[in-house]
């Protein structure tokens, strides 16, 4: 899986916006249409691009606030771990989540719509979860950089 500057220019420009037609991606890096076509065909079925979707408006849609959400298991097992993944799962709030190492064993974007959502999402959602022992909330003042893309 070799990437020449033809492919990492592309992703680039496709990481920018994936709505660029092959057109005008030949445009952009100088090859044809149809050499653009076959690079994004052969990218996309290699994995290196995983799909393409829209960038909502959060205040738009009434969940303007963000929320990051450090959580601690009760217990250290595959299966805690297990229940709690797939609560997180089930959560369309949730927008990112990581297992960390350290004192904290989870990381949590979380949106929504106000404060009082938020204390109803962590008193009657995550704490009451048998696989979590406790829950620290930090709300987001201000987004300095968000959604950049991976360096290519």
């Amino acid at each position: 899986m070799h990437l020449d500057e033809f492919d990492r220019k592309m992703l680039r420009l496709l990481q920018r916006d994936g709505r660029l037609t092959n057109n005008e991606l030949a445009h952009e890096i100088n090859l044809s249409a149809s050499q653009c076509s076959r690079r994004r065909s052969r990218l996309e079925d290699e994995g290196f691009i995983k799909g393409y979707r829209a960038d909502l408006d959060r205040d738009k849609l009434g969940v303007g606030i963000v929320n990051l959400i450090t959580v601690t298991l009760a217990t250290h097992n595959r299966d805690n771990a297990q229940r709690f993944a797939r609560l997180i799962d089930s959560l369309p709030e949730v927008l990112e989540a990581y297992s960390l190492t350290g004192e904290m064993d989870y990381i949590l974007k979380v949106v929504t719509p106000d404060l009082r959502s938020l204390s109803a999402f962590v008193s009657d959602v995550l704490l009451p979860h048998e696989s979590v022992q406790h829950v620290k909330t930090a709300i987001v003042l201000d987004t300095l950089k968000e959604g950049g893309g991976l360096p290519v």
